[in-house]
Order: structure tokens, then sequence, then C-alpha cells
């Protein structure tokens, strides 16, 4: 029986996963799955780069606005209805196209790593729960390098629990089993120097659009989410609420915001380029993708 075609989109934040995947979904009757750990929540939009209606341009996306903020979604969750979403995709005969920057979401749907269920070590979290993040990360690197290159650095909560992991299985175990689709992967290549470009473009541009007001409205009803919440929802949102707080001024919030998404994009790099998999295209050679996309899809 022949594995379902998925075509899978990743890069660093900023270099322009979602432009691509509109196109070639226009060129490939093709629908969009979303592999964002943040674009599932609604509410969460500007800081999280939500694609907006007018940029769909018509292609149907998934994974979108799933649950409240207030609400935790896990990679356990993502595998269950992104696996399901890709199914009804391949019934109605058109092409399913992940993408998106939560590269242990996509590992985890494509059946590449599996996600381990643990109980929480309640002895073991008491003891975490007195490091600093700094430490959080070293002991992570030493146990599971390979998760601590994708995993929210500065988020204690996570880093805790993959530490559980890690400690009562030696790391975050790879799935035993083939890939479950017929995937090809592409991977935009995008050099340093342009990439923070990108970055700092589009900080800006979030914050024009406004994201500190974003971030008040979701401290507010209907959301009514708490600060400690907003510090585990990414680097946006982590720091508004830090600037909210007056524990930073504006200028500190943005220049320490805009350093912490270049060395997230850095680490992201980092680990890409270990997986050889993936097909490396610059974002405007749209020609060579198309054609790279459309011989696979002819095998």
């Amino acid at each position: 029986m022949k594995k379902p075609k998925v075509l899978v989109i990743v890069g660093p934040t900023a270099s322009g996963k979602t432009s691509l995947s509109i196109e070639l979904a226009k060129e490939f009757e093709g629908e969009i799955v979303s592999a964002d750990s943040r674009q599932v929540y609604k509410g969460l939009d500007i800081g999280s780069g939500k694609v907006t209606k007018e940029e769909m341009g018509n292609v149907p996306h998934h994974l979108l606005d799933v649950v409240e903020p207030s609400q935790v979604y896990t990679a356990s969750d993502f595998t269950r209805d992104g696996r399901k979403t890709i199914e009804e995709i391949t019934k109605n005969n058109r092409l399913p196209i992940v993408a998106g920057g939560t590269f242990f979401y996509v590992d985890t749907l494509l059946g590449r790593t599996s996600t381990p269920q643990v109980e929480p070590d309640k002895e073991l979290r008491a003891k975490l729960e007195t490091l600093p993040v700094e430490d959080l990360v070293k002991r992570l690197v030493e146990l599971d390098s390979r998760r601590a290159a994708t995993i929210d650095q500065q988020n204690p909560r996570r880093l805790i629990r993959a530490i559980e992991i890690a400690t009562k299985l030696g790391s975050v175990p790879k799935a035993e089993q083939e890939d479950i689709y017929d995937v090809f992967v592409i991977g935009i290549d995008t050099d340093q120097e342009k990439l923070y470009e990108n970055i700092h473009t589009r900080l800006i541009e979030r914050l024009e659009e406004g994201m500190v007001a974003e971030v008040e409205n979701l401290l507010i009803p209907p959301h009514e989410i708490s600060h400690e919440r907003l510090e585990d929802l990414g680097l946006e949102y982590r720091y508004v609420s830090r600037y909210l707080r007056g524990k930073l001024s504006y200028e500190e919030m943005v220049a320490e915001l805009e350093t912490k998404i270049r060395q997230f994009a850095k680490r992201q790099m980092t680990w890409l380029k270990h997986d050889q998999s993936i097909h490396w295209y610059k974002k405007d050679d749209l020609e060579a993708i198309t054609q790279a996309v459309q011989t696979w899809l002819d095998k």
C-alpha cells in the first residue's frame, strides 16, 4: 500500500515558510497544516506571526486557533489532530503541506520521534525548579543535545519536562518505524545577514501592528490568562509581558527580544543542517522548487 504523500516546508523563523507554502499550495492543489506550537492558540495572532485571512489567498489552513491559551496543547495533541487532518486532506485528493517552525511537532507528526508517556517525577521536579534556566539548559544538553537544540531555552516548564523524560529514558526516543508518509522536505536556505535583517523588520512590523495591545488583551476577558502563562507562550509574549510588568523598558524589551529571536533562529539552523532528508532551496528559486516537487509527486 502506497504511503500518503506529504510535503513539508521547514526553515528558521522569518525565513518565509508561510508565503512559500501558500505559493506551493496554489500550484499543487494543496492545503496547509500549521506546525506551530503557538498558532494553535486563539488570540495569539500578531506575536506568533499567524497567517491572516487575506494572506491565505483562499488556501485552506488547518490547526490554527484550536484551543484557548489558558489550555496546554501538547505535541501528542498535535500529532493526533495533524494525522487526522492529513487523512482528510488526502481523502479529498489534495496535497497536505506541513509548514511551521516547531520541528519537534513536525517530527512527531511524521513518526520520526515518539512522544513518550513518562509520569511526572515530583522529587526531581522540586529539585529542578530551584535551578536557573541556564543550569537547566546545560543539564538538558548533557542528557539530550538533540532536544536541547529545538526547545525554548527560556521556558523552565518545558526544560524541566524534557529533563524529566531524558532522565527516565536517556533521551527523547526516536521512533523505530519508518516515516508513516511519503515525505518530501523543503528547507529554506537563507544567509545569516539576510535572516537577521528579516527578523528585525518583522519584529518592528509586529510592534507597529499592535503586538503589545494583543498581549494586554490576553490578560483580560475572555482569555484572562496570567503573566506566568505568558512566560510559557514563547519569546514575544514573554518579553512583552515583562515590559508590561515594568521589568523592562520598551527599548530594552525590543533589544532583548531581537537578540533572543536571533539566537533561536541560529539554533534552528544548526539543528536543521543535521537533517539529511532536507532538500535546500533559496526561497525565491520557485521554478527549481516546483520542478522538484512535481518530480516527487510523479513517482
